[in-house]
């Protein structure tokens, strides 16, 4: 399975403000996890009056060191770059503390409907409260003192993803869309494998030089990594019909041979991985399903 070069170094530093670039601060959230690597990042934009972007989870540790960072300065905008719980709850926190307004494409949502009997497995992830002051349409520019931000919507990993522009820097912050050290959980019904594979394409036609993701070290050669995040979901696809060819009909089948190297923990998300794809495949007239795709379907070659 062709894969990028994951990049696994990384120090969380929890607690403390490291700086990235100039006029970019990190603070890692100490939430280490399957899905969170070593924590959720949150980054301070500018200087004396400043951007916060994903202020993280619910969680006092963390809160108290964004205060402690921004001390002394202000707080204007609070960016989320998507609903999930490791990601959007403090905004709630801080912008009681500074008064900011909250920015992100919009609430929670998932990438399609549920289907009858359906039930979405990542909805205690969710954080369905955040509601934005300010909803962005694609290619918005909000600015404070010496930086702008321009959204770029990049559906797939979550419906209402967005990553976000550092105008004049060549810098992108790629929030869970692409990260260095992993691959980006799509699972229906929250992602969508089609809106993920068109989002990574719109990324590698903009050409930043530097994705600073949600967990996780910086992107430093976006170009070659994006195109290996790109050939690696091709050759999930072409695994997945393979599989089908062979035989398989279920998605648990597949899953055991596909991920054959992979903990049993994890099956599940996997499980829900190649949903993801076979959903694409479906609506791509590929492959043809005994009703609509899901978990428990059975699927065949057209």
């Amino acid at each position: 399975m062709e894969s990028p070069a994951f990049d696994l170094a990384f120090e969380p530093a929890y607690g403390r403000a490291v700086p990235v670039v100039s006029g970019v601060e990190r603070i890692t959230a100490e939430n280490p996890g399957p899905f969170t690597f070593y924590g959720t990042n949150s980054y301070i934009v500018g200087a004396a009056s400043v951007a916060v972007i994903d202020p993280g989870p619910e969680d006092e540790a963390h809160y108290q060191a964004l205060v402690a960072a921004l001390a002394g300065r202000e707080v204007t905008h609070i960016f989320v770059s998507h609903t999930h719980r490791d990601h959007s709850p403090l905004a709630r926190r801080l912008q009681a503390a500074t008064g900011a307004v909250t920015v992100g494409q919009g609430p929670h949502r998932p990438a399609r409907p549920l289907r009858d009997g359906e039930i979405n497995p990542f909805s205690e992830s969710s954080d369905l409260a955040f509601v934005p002051d300010i909803a962005l349409s694609d290619g918005e520019t909000l600015s404070g003192d010496g930086w702008a931000l321009t959204s770029v919507l990049t559906p797939g990993h979550t419906a209402n993803h967005a990553a976000f522009a550092l105008e004049g820097r060549d810098i992108l912050f790629s929030g869970d869309h692409v990260m260095a050290w992993s691959t980006s959980i799509v699972a229906p019904p929250d992602g969508s494998m089609a809106d993920y594979m068109a989002s990574l394409a719109r990324l590698m036609a903009r050409g930043d030089g530097l994705l600073l993701p949600g967990h996780g070290r910086p992107v430093t050669q976006p170009a070659a990594f994006l195109q290996g995040l790109k050939a690696h979901r091709l050759g999930r696809e072409r695994a997945i019909l393979e599989r089908i060819r062979a035989g398989d009909r279920a998605i648990t089948e597949m899953v055991k041979a596909i991920y054959r190297d992979t903990d049993p923990k994890l099956y599940g998300a996997a499980a829900l991985s190649v949903l993801a794809h076979i959903e694409d495949l479906v609506e791509r007239g590929e492959i043809a399903a005994d009703g609509p795709p899901s978990l428990a379907a059975t699927y065949r070659l057209l």
